[in-house]
């Protein structure tokens, strides 16, 4: 009996179309900030230098090379964390109900939003631009300085509005200075389980801003 003759080999047919995407791909947006936070985390606890990606890459379970798909370099990543942490900062912000008619209150909640910014959710981001900038480009700078420029912006109306009330017994343009110096140390020493929650720390602050008799 004659075996059965072969069947005819036929080119496998390729798919049309874009190349099938891998999983870091399909799962972009996710593992970008997955690496956003942690890279935020590492920078700063150990600092920029110290960080490497593949420390970074090891926080998310991801391979040395693999933050590379997503960030050019370990700079571009620095500075992606920075542009992170502070347009969360305005977003938040642009919830604040702000008036320079009633300047007080309106100081107040910045206050309150700003200590919700270094202390709260997504804490890590802000204190890394604070302390890291120095490895930024000037180019990367200039960004984030613009950034920080709209941030500060809106307290400006409201400061002005308390000088011209005699309750701001400072230049506006120094006390926006030592303000925003005085709020952002506190990265530093505040520790919500063993010091004072933010509303107390927010209290604290208005009591050393404002004008003593004009409250």
């Amino acid at each position: 009996m004659s075996a059965l003759p072969s069947p005819p080999i036929t080119a496998t047919k390729r798919a049309r179309g874009r190349p099938r995407k891998t999983l870091d791909e399909r799962d972009e947006g996710n593992r970008r900030q997955q690496l956003l936070k942690a890279a935020a985390r590492l920078f700063r606890r150990k600092g920029f230098d110290a960080t490497s990606t593949r420390d970074i890459a090891a926080a998310v379970g991801m391979h040395a090379g693999s933050p590379f798909y997503h960030f050019d370099s370990k700079g571009a990543l620095l500075c992606a964390v920075m542009e992170e942490g502070m347009r969360a900062a305005l977003a938040r912000q642009a919830g604040v109900p702000v008036t320079p008619d009633n300047p007080v209150p309106s100081l107040r909640r910045l206050i309150r939003s700003h200590f919700d910014t270094l202390h709260g959710p997504g804490r890590d981001f802000i204190p890394v631009m604070l302390y890291e900038a120095r490895a930024l480009t000037s180019r990367q700078r200039a960004g984030i300085n613009k950034l920080q420029r709209e941030y500060e912006a809106v307290w400006m109306p409201v400061l002005h509005a308390l000088a011209a009330e005699h309750r701001l017994p400072a230049d506006v343009h120094l006390a926006r200075l030592l303000i925003f110096g005085a709020l952002n140390w506190s990265v530093q020493w505040f520790d919500a389980k063993k010091r004072a929650s933010l509303d107390e720390l927010t209290d604290a602050a208005m009591a050393l801003f404002i004008h003593e008799e004009a409250q």
